[in-house]
């Protein structure tokens, strides 16, 4: 490397650390992001540098990706190099790159940003996790992001590169079927409703237990890696997986996120047991204290999020808290809302928080679920049972930040 070049390098990582240091200082952000902005206008190839010599997981997907970058980071051990705040863009990546010291990587990426991010860090491993409609106001389509998914994987030159992939999810096997090492999991995937039709020819898939197929030959993929049921396979080992955070989508995350940590040699067992005990991740799945109540922060940010999350509900007539807002980071439009299974509700009693609550009470009611529309939260009743709070993006982070641990 040309000594200016060297120097430009050192410059821009000195001034992501100290733009990033006085957006803390200064509250006016968390320091992940202004600074990760100015270091990449000084040295735009800065992400390159600051991945050389490192070996690098990506993961990106609709939905689970937090959670399943944070599995990869706490089952490989020790330190390792994340964004754990969830800054998925080459900003946000620039920043975890320069404040981790760890050869070992793991990073969130937004779907949108995953072909530039793949070019730039040189990964050892990609996971592909779901595809589905997400911030409906302005996210490209779903077979859009699946094409350009597949675009990236068939021009990819790295002898290296594994790519960790639903074999479940019809548009990550269009996506994914190009390259050159693909791990399929076989891993419990309830939401198809975005892929209900071929993304080769456009024709009906069908689905047959745990298989699914269309007429013109596109299929699941029969070498699969990883095996999710009652118990977890992975390369023909039986893993122990038993967590502490609820769902079956984690479960699936889970499997997908040791099946990437195997790809670079991690012994299973050992990353099962740390993955096992992890409670929370970002205040997801934690439970929390505001004026008396007891709150499980659920986030659920689209129709597929929703229903996974729906899902963990007990059967029970216990009240159910639902907060929507529709700001930018949520997406404008929250017509979504009609494609979320409310009626897995029927029985409950919902309180209806955030800004969209009026949209949410109509849903409810075509859905022929009870609901209290709540305009003054201090109003909401007493409750001994810890109470489910299920929140879109800027909804969920408003709880997290006035409740308490």
């Amino acid at each position: 490397m040309a000594q200016g070049s060297k120097l430009r390098h050192v410059v821009a990582s000195g001034a992501l650390r100290a733009v990033n240091a006085l957006s803390r200082w200064s509250g006016r952000g968390s320091g992940t992001v202004a600074g990760g902005r100015v270091g990449l206008k000084i040295a735009p190839d800065l992400a390159t540098v600051l991945t050389k010599d490192r070996t690098v997981v990506l993961v990106s997907g609709t939905n689970g990706k937090t959670t399943t970058t944070s599995m990869v980071a706490t089952g490989w051990g020790g330190e390792v190099t994340t964004n754990q705040t969830g800054a998925n863009m080459p900003a946000g990546h620039v920043a975890a790159l320069v404040g981790g010291r760890s050869t070992n990587v793991a990073l969130e990426v937004d779907e949108a940003w995953l072909a530039k991010t793949a070019r730039t860090t040189d990964p050892r491993v990609i996971v592909l996790l779901n595809l589905s409609r997400d911030q409906l106001d302005r996210a490209n389509e779903v077979r859009q992001m699946a094409e350009r998914w597949r675009t990236m994987l068939t021009a990819s030159t790295s002898p290296t590169l594994v790519v960790v992939a639903n074999a479940n999810d019809p548009l990550i096997v269009y996506a994914a079927e190009t390259s050159a090492r693909p791990l399929w999991c076989d891993v419990p995937t309830t939401w198809l409703a975005d892929a209900v039709s071929c993304p080769k020819c456009t024709l009906a898939i069908s689905h047959v237990g745990t298989s699914w197929h269309c007429s013109c030959g596109f299929a699941k993929p029969l070498a699969i890696t990883t095996t999710l049921r009652d118990e977890l396979v992975v390369d023909g080992e039986m893993v122990e997986l038993e967590l502490a955070m609820p769902g079956e989508f984690n479960r699936s995350n889970a499997a997908m996120a040791l099946t990437a940590l195997h790809a670079v040699h991690v012994e299973l067992q050992g990353a099962a047991t740390r993955i096992n005990a992890l409670q929370s991740v970002v205040g997801r799945f934690s439970v929390r204290r505001w004026r008396g109540h007891s709150l499980q922060l659920l986030l659920a940010k689209n129709p597929s999020g929703f229903a996974s999350m729906l899902a963990t509900l007990a059967p029970n007539e216990a009240d159910v808290w639902v907060a929507i807002n529709a700001r930018i980071a949520d997406g404008r439009d929250p017509s979504w809302l009609y494609d979320v299974p409310f009626e897995l509700l029927r029985g409950h009693t919902v309180y209806c928080l955030g800004e969209r609550r009026l949209d949410l009470a109509t849903r409810l009611d075509y859905a022929q679920v009870a609901y209290e529309i709540v305009d003054d939260e201090t109003s909401l009743p007493s409750s001994k049972a810890t109470i489910a709070l299920l929140a879109n993006y800027t909804a969920f982070s408003d709880w997290l930040a006035r409740s308490q641990a």
